[in-house]
């Protein structure tokens, strides 16, 4: 049974989402409530709060505060060409079905500060599809995506991404695009020219742009699965008739409301395929 003191932090938790909500409009609503504890326990102690309450105070009465408890709320996680295997797939099984379309569309979903996307318009530009395609970078964050947009990096990350890159069967050296200085790695603008970058929320926004690829790696285990629902229904809705669905190596669709308009087309790198009847 839980104790007194637990469950009146639960129901303090409860309400400052709530309120999130109807003040700020962000919905943290559905996502994982163990989670979500977890790292607004951290804000509240950087903060200086004793508890949920006295946040969600602070939260109400001072609109500056927003900025900086939102990345408490969103993880920002990530490293170029994560999961080297999960792109080595993308290159080698996905691509060749990609470059029978004289154009495309990408979506990365929650592409938080962008190291998803770039390792996937360097992979494109790779493959010589970057010049037909247009990629949509969107998250909730906006501070993760003006750094998403910025493309700077600290430079001790690179000997990883690099690392990863080669794994992933780069064709180049990763090198060739970025330049360096003052301990940062800055991506080159190229990179950017045919992307959209956008605020989207897989919560509460509609369906985003027709795309033959959605990749969404390591979002859907923050939701309750009623969330995932929606969001894989959402994914469904974008992607053309065969289009292609990447999700992380923890996430699968394995009881997913929608899992019957997929089949598995790489299940160990859980990338799907729509159904041509879905």
């Amino acid at each position: 049974m839980k104790s007194q003191t637990s469950r009146t932090e639960e129901i303090e938790l409860h309400l400052l989402l709530e309120a999130l909500f109807m003040r700020y409009h962000y919905d943290f609503r559905g996502y994982s409530v163990a989670s979500l504890k977890r790292r607004l326990t951290q804000a509240r102690m950087l903060f200086g709060c004793d508890s949920f309450s006295q946040l969600q105070d602070r939260m109400l009465r001072d609109e500056a505060m927003m900025p900086r408890l939102l990345p408490f709320l969103t993880v920002q996680v990530s490293e170029m060409f994560r999961d080297p295997s999960y792109f080595l797939a993308l290159r080698e099984k996905v691509v060749p079905h990609l470059k029978t379309y004289p154009s495309l569309k990408v979506w990365i979903a929650g592409c938080s500060s962008g190291e998803e996307l770039y390792s996937t318009v360097i992979l494109f530009r790779e493959e010589g599809l970057e010049s037909r395609t247009l990629f949509y970078a969107t998250d909730i964050n906006g501070t993760a995506l003006a750094a998403a947009e910025a493309g700077v990096y600290d430079l001790d990350r690179i000997s990883l991404f690099t690392a990863n890159h080669q794994q992933s069967g780069g064709k180049t050296s990763l090198s060739e695009y970025y330049s360096t200085g003052y301990g940062r790695a800055v991506f080159d603008k190229s990179l950017r020219q045919r992307v959209v970058f956008s605020d989207h929320s897989l919560v509460s926004d509609a369906v985003f742009a027709e795309a033959h690829l959605v990749s969404c790696r390591n979002v859907l285990i923050y939701f309750t699965r009623p969330l995932q629902d929606r969001a894989v229904g959402l994914f469904k809705d974008s992607l053309v008739r065969r289009g292609f669905l990447g999700l992380g190596s923890k996430e699968s669709l394995r009881f997913n409301a929608h899992a019957d308009s997929f089949e598995d087309f790489e299940r160990q790198e859980r990338i799907y395929q729509k159904r041509g009847d879905a």
